[in-house]
């Protein structure tokens, strides 16, 4: 190791930490953790990093090398790994019939293909720690969406890797969960709000879409990060394989009988 840090406080990375739900989670683990984020924004990552004394870590982990050479910058600078929060994602929309190959492509690459080598590359070290890894899914990992076909499979398949990790390794103390989220506000939510304004108020835009869910309005980035600190935690200790819907109530929403509600 090259530059063990204060090797006996549990270790925390979180892809995607330079902003949103990722940065949330960090902010969230860093008074018990020490935390690395990784992304490919690095003044982002800086800056969230420089809050919490964290590790930055540039990579695009949609190449399998440099996904699986987090894990390793992680175990060279901290010497251990406790927990992983697979975070990253993106979302390009189109119908099936005029999505690329290649944009197919980047969503599995980066929402399902990096998990998997992030994942194998770790639970060695988590084992070790007898850790826990949570994913960032998403309600449309189990529901279908116009222009969604790729990010929807690709995190269907992020949520059922992640519970057959949790059926493999349970025996040897290590916990795979995942969380669900609705619409949660972040920068990059803010910006396709405002674009569903036309170009106005993120709120219109936010209001739409939330007029189904039965709280009418979207989750803080903090409320993800809430219930990802406590999956990793001892409190959650017989907690594994679970799919956790953080969606103000709108994955029980009948549609048929939305005009009936009168609330």
């Amino acid at each position: 190791m090259s530059s063990t840090v204060n090797a006996s406080r549990p270790v925390a990375l979180i892809t995607g930490g330079g902003s949103g739900i990722g940065a949330a989670i960090a902010r969230k683990l860093a008074p018990t953790y020490a935390v690395a984020i990784c992304g490919r924004r690095e003044d982002a990552l800086r800056s969230v990093a420089s809050e919490m004394n964290g590790l930055a870590i540039s990579a695009d982990i949609a190449v399998p090398d440099e996904a699986a050479g987090v894990i390793e910058k992680v175990i060279d600078h901290f010497g251990r790994l406790d927990a992983l929060v697979l975070n990253a994602g993106i979302v390009i929309p189109a119908p099936v019939s005029e999505m690329s190959i290649a944009d197919w492509q980047a969503q599995i690459d980066v929402n399902l293909t990096a998990p998997f080598v992030m994942a194998k590359a770790a639970i060695p070290h988590l084992l070790r720690t007898k850790g826990a890894i949570v994913t960032i899914s998403s309600v449309a990992g189990a529901t279908a969406g116009a222009g969604l076909a790729a990010y929807s499979a690709s995190k269907a398949g992020a949520t059922l890797l992640t519970q057959t990790i949790a059926l493999e390794y349970a025996r040897h103390g290590l916990r795979a969960n995942v969380i669900a989220p609705g619409w949660v506000r972040t920068e990059m939510a803010d910006m396709e709000m405002a674009m569903l304004a036309d170009g106005g108020d993120p709120e219109l835009g936010y209001q739409r879409v939330t007029r189904l869910v039965p709280q009418r309005r979207a989750a803080d980035a903090s409320e993800i990060a809430n219930v990802a600190a406590f999956l990793l935690s001892p409190d959650a200790s017989y907690i594994n394989g679970a799919l956790i819907n953080v969606d103000g109530g709108s994955s029980v929403v009948n549609q048929g009988l939305v005009e009936f509600d009168e609330a």
